[in-house]
């Protein structure tokens, strides 16, 4: 069992920044495949950005050149940098990994607003 706890949400305004964070407990050594999705009511959850099983990391195109993700792998925790945010960016960020199956964490919301 993988428990995933996200951290970091909330409001900022347009051009600000956030940064996420997800720490992963439970029976679990080196998670590789771990990073972020998001969701908007009414709409699919989607990718935003997240290390593939070989360690290489994978953007959506449009956050790509404004989020960072990164990691602490001894810590199995992930980041998520947000910089440049804009309001389309508003949706709830849930931290996601596979550890034989997929797992998810309940989700931090990320409003960007004026």
């Amino acid at each position: 069992q993988v428990q995933l706890v996200e951290s970091g949400g909330g409001l900022v305004q347009p051009g600000g920044s956030l940064r996420l964070s997800c720490a992963a407990s439970g029976t679990i050594f080196n998670i590789y495949p771990m990073g972020w999705y998001r969701q908007v009511p009414g709409k699919q959850r989607e990718l935003v950005a997240t290390f593939t099983f070989a360690g290489t990391t994978n953007y959506t195109d449009s956050v790509k050149g404004r989020f960072t993700i990164s990691r602490a792998s001894a810590k199995n925790t992930v980041y998520l940098q947000m910089n440049t945010l804009k309001p389309e960016d508003t949706a709830v960020y849930y931290c996601w990994c596979y550890f034989g199956t997929d797992y998810w964490g309940k989700g931090t919301l990320v409003t960007v607003s004026s």
